[in-house]
């Protein structure tokens, strides 16, 4: 079968398309016939080699694959050939494996699509379960009301504005163009601003009546995630799930105790919390499926390239004005 591969990690030239075994179903296991293939960021971190859960090399990069089962392993039961079904790496002891017309994992790790969800869009699903344990994992003090969602432009982001406005929360975000802005308020945003505005955190106040929000999601760092604190409710928190600009920019222990009287907390957040907990990682996976089969959040607009072009797909994801969801087709 076909696969991309990766000998030597570094750019985009890293990533090979090769002629590889294919795969045999093992006891417990079934077989997937790829339709669509998710690409996201750690795929990139898979080709230079610089992922904390790095697969040994050569590695298939790859941790979203949506397809039909087409064979299974002695001993299973939980699925059947023809079985439309969503392989997610995050429930696999190795990350990666998806960039290829096949793959094979225990049949238990499998979730069942219905058949209102376009195989297109369910590779999406992950960033819609990463998007539930965002807003509902992380053990809030208070209940929520309003959610400040930063860089929310962004792949996870963008599922993380559609979840809490499904679950009727006031979702205020920043993006940092106009079209980025115009994007967010279309995906279902109460306000759109811009995170270099002095005044981000008087108008986060603003549309919450003075009191801000119980949580703020920041992927950001740097300045922005000190406004994230400044912008909280009493008993609010602020969660980092990553700094691409930075880490933040002035001591967050003595930001904190400026704001004591509010009582914040803040939280660095990982999916990997979650490796260990298969019941609860499921049952947020099984929440984002139910939310997008009964249409209450909309995967993003999907590009689809040939899985021969996956270096085409990694030269859009590295694009900083890229939006939407990347899709490779066996």
């Amino acid at each position: 079968m076909r696969a991309v591969l990766v000998r030597t990690p570094g750019g985009v030239d890293a990533l090979e398309v090769a002629e590889v075994a294919h795969p045999v179903p093992g006891p417990g296991e079934a077989r997937v016939r790829a339709v669509a293939i998710g690409v996201g960021r750690p795929d990139v971190l898979i080709r230079q080699g610089s992922y904390k859960w790095m697969p040994p090399l050569p590695a298939i990069p790859g941790n979203e694959v949506a397809g039909v089962v087409d064979a299974v392993g002695p001993g299973v039961s939980a699925v059947q050939v023809g079985d439309r079904v969503l392989l997610s790496a995050r429930e696999l002891p190795q990350r990666g494996g998806g960039y290829a017309e096949f793959a094979c994992a225990p049949a238990e790790a499998l979730y069942a699509l219905p058949d209102s969800l376009d195989f297109d869009a369910a590779v999406s699903l992950p960033n819609f379960q990463l998007a539930q344990a965002l807003l509902f994992g992380g053990g809030s003090a208070v209940p929520l009301q309003s959610v400040l969602v930063t860089a929310a432009a962004g792949g996870v982001a963008s599922a993380v504005v559609q979840t809490a406005r499904a679950h009727g929360l006031n979702v205020i975000a920043t993006a940092s163009t106009e079209d980025k802005r115009r994007f967010v308020l279309d995906n279902g945003a109460r306000a759109a601003l811009d995170p270099r505005d002095p005044t981000l955190v008087e108008q986060v106040k603003a549309l919450t009546d003075g009191r801000g929000v119980e949580l703020a999601l920041d992927p950001t760092g740097g300045a922005l995630f000190i406004a994230c604190l400044h912008a909280l409710a009493p008993l609010g928190m602020a969660m980092s799930y990553n700094i691409l600009g930075g880490p933040p920019s002035a001591d967050v222990f003595t930001e904190l105790r400026k704001l004591l009287g509010r009582s914040l907390a803040v939280r660095t957040f990982s999916m990997h919390s979650f490796d260990a907990d298969t019941t609860r990682r499921r049952a947020l996976m099984q929440a984002a499926i139910d939310l997008m089969a009964r249409g209450a959040v909309q995967a993003p607009t999907a590009t689809v390239l040939p899985l021969s072009e996956a270096r085409r797909a990694h030269e859009l994801l590295d694009a900083p004005s890229f939006m939407g969801k990347l899709v490779l087709h066996p």
